[in-house]
């Protein structure tokens, strides 16, 4: 991958509906050259996708909050159930794991803090394995959908 490449992931990170033409008189290539390009960049899993950035307010998910988990035991088992049951709750948008402590961190999105609390009473709290669960409420997004540096 060589700066030429770097510099299409960057734009297309910004605007991922360019044509290939915008693509191309944005970073100085012809466009077949750059249709290769990004083709080259799909293949081989650079451009995992194309996607819509929603805005969560814009559809009521007004509130987010961190959650840090410490799992009672870190064996197999137990891991693979944290991890798929937690991938079945839709309002995890994220989530990882961690060195260290605490295990993991989740990044949860809701209508509200009443809908925050019965989330995390009803289905976080009960998922496999879990020894803690730490929220941290956000306030402010500072740095929010930056694209890969170059």
């Amino acid at each position: 991958m060589d700066a030429l490449d770097r510099k299409i992931l960057t734009e297309l990170q910004l605007d991922g509906r360019l044509t290939v033409t915008e693509l191309a008189a944005r970073v100085g290539l012809s466009v077949s050259p750059c249709h290769r390009r990004v083709r080259d960049l799909e293949r081989a899993g650079a451009i995992r996708g194309y996607r819509a950035v929603v805005d969560p307010s814009a559809v009521g998910l007004d509130f987010e909050a961190l959650v840090f988990a410490t799992l009672r035991w870190e064996d197999p088992d137990t891991v693979t159930a944290f991890e798929d049951a937690v991938s079945a709750v839709p309002h995890v948008i994220q989530a990882q794991r961690l060195f260290g402590e605490p295990d993991y961190l989740l990044r949860v999105a809701t209508t509200d803090l009443a809908a925050y609390q019965q989330l995390y009473d009803q289905q976080l709290a009960r998922l496999p394995g879990v020894q803690r669960l730490t929220s941290t409420l956000v306030m402010k997004k500072v740095v929010h959908d930056r694209p890969l540096p170059e």
